[in-house]
């Protein structure tokens, strides 16, 4: 069965000088202001699209290899994962790299980094952002 998740925007005034509104209106767990200063130079406490992108493909990523793990018959006892989406002015986003520490204990290191790249490739945020390069550096701890 599908599921939807929703989320709005209210934008005001142009592009360069306007801000806008981005509500989660799935969860109700907030609403963030969005500018293109937060998307081109510095935050400054407001987020852009491409923080938006990094946070779901590092927590899409987090889950699918959860679930690998899981399918190997592995537990990890934590997973940290974190995302960089590059934006280029002018051109857009030309990509996602992102940065998995993990305690998986009976995992070799081989097999870690087979299902990281499994879980890189079958994550379906990863799928959706196929038209961009997708880079990882995996570690697995002790």
């Amino acid at each position: 069965m599908a599921t939807v998740r929703s989320a709005h925007t209210v934008w005001n005034g142009d592009l360069f000088n306007g801000k806008g509104d981005v509500t989660l209106d799935s969860s109700g767990l907030g609403t963030y202001d969005v500018t293109w200063k937060a998307r081109a130079e510095e935050a400054n406490g407001k987020t852009s699209p491409e923080e938006l992108i990094a946070a779901a493909h590092s927590a899409c990523f987090s889950m699918a290899f959860s679930n690998a793990l899981a399918e190997a018959g592995k537990t990890a006892e934590r997973i940290e994962t974190s995302a960089d989406v590059t934006f280029v002015p002018g051109t857009g986003i030309t990509g996602s790299h992102l940065k998995v520490t993990a305690v998986v204990p009976g995992l070799t290191a081989e097999q870690f980094d087979e299902i990281a790249e499994s879980a890189k490739t079958g994550c379906p945020v990863s799928q959706a952002l196929t038209g961009i390069d997708i880079t990882m550096d995996a570690t697995l701890e002790s």
